[in-house]
Parts: structure tokens; sequence; C-alpha cells
């Protein structure tokens, strides 16, 4: 397999699927200069973090779930794309299952932090509005992504869903 990134600077990241017992899926929704985008929660790693570090505080910060139980990498991601500071060049993620009860998701961070990430909104999602929405999600096949994953549970070995 190539390495799309060869010699690209690649972010580090990880991602959180939120799927409450209810069957709803936690969503962020990016406003970026270009596009909206209804993505899952989470980020960059900082300097000495390993992801699973990085996902707790990412899902503290940004939803304020604390104390996550942090289930399988069930998908990655390679997503090209000049970041808006010029810093990278793209992102890895790893997308980690996290199955919880449905809480009220309230930052932990100001919106205007928030906002300065260009995080603008969090829902909860069904399964049945994302497959109705004319949204842009990441990952696109996010629908059939979670229909799959209900119905065979989490796969063997993470999924590309770049």
């Amino acid at each position: 397999m190539t390495d799309h990134a060869a010699g690209l600077r690649i972010r580090e990241a990880v991602r959180a699927l939120l799927l409450a017992d209810d069957r709803r899926v936690l969503l962020v929704r990016f406003e970026f200069p270009s596009a909206t985008r209804w993505a899952l929660p989470g980020g960059g790693l900082e300097p000495g973090e390993d992801h699973l570090e990085a996902l707790r505080r990412e899902l503290e910060e940004e939803v304020g779930l604390v104390d996550a139980t942090i289930g399988p990498q069930i998908w990655h991601r390679l997503h090209i794309v000049p970041f808006l500071n010029g810093e990278f060049d793209g992102q890895r993620e790893r997308i980690h299952l996290v199955e919880c009860a449905s809480f009220d998701a309230q930052p932990r961070l100001s919106w205007e932090q928030m906002n300065a990430e260009f995080v603008h909104e969090l829902r909860w999602w069904t399964i049945d509005g994302i497959a109705a929405s004319e949204c842009y999600f990441v990952p696109k096949r996010l629908h059939a992504l979670l229909e799959m994953l209900l119905r065979d549970g989490p796969p063997a070995d993470p999924i590309d869903v770049s």
C-alpha cells in the first residue's frame, strides 16, 4: 500500500464515535470558511500524549464527558488538506468506539475557544436523522458505517474510512 502522506506534515489525531444507549451519535459542527461539516468529536495529540490520553482530554474539553470508557479503534482516516494556519498538510485519525449513556453535552472549553477551533455546535443525531439529512458528514459514509457497526459489531481490524 502506498503512503499518500510521504513527505507531508501530518497531524496525528484521535476521534470518538460516541454512541449512546439510545443509538444516537454525538457530532460536532465545524464551520470552515469554505464549508460546514458534521464530524466526530476529538482532535490532535499534544506533545507527550498517546492516543487514549488525547481522546480522554478531547472528550472532556469538547463535550464535557469525564472518565469515558474508550472502546476499540474501529476506523482510521487520512485526510490530506492544508490546514488554514499552514501548520499541517493533513491529518491522520484513529477513531474509537465510545459507548455511553446519553448525556447533556456541554464543552469545558468556552464557546470562544471552541469557535476558535471552528466548532460551533454539539448535537445528538439519530441514525435515521443522519440518513435523511442533506448535511455533509465526516466520514462521508457515516450512515452506512453506523449501520454496519450496529449490525456486525466492532470490526476485527480498523476500517479505512478516508
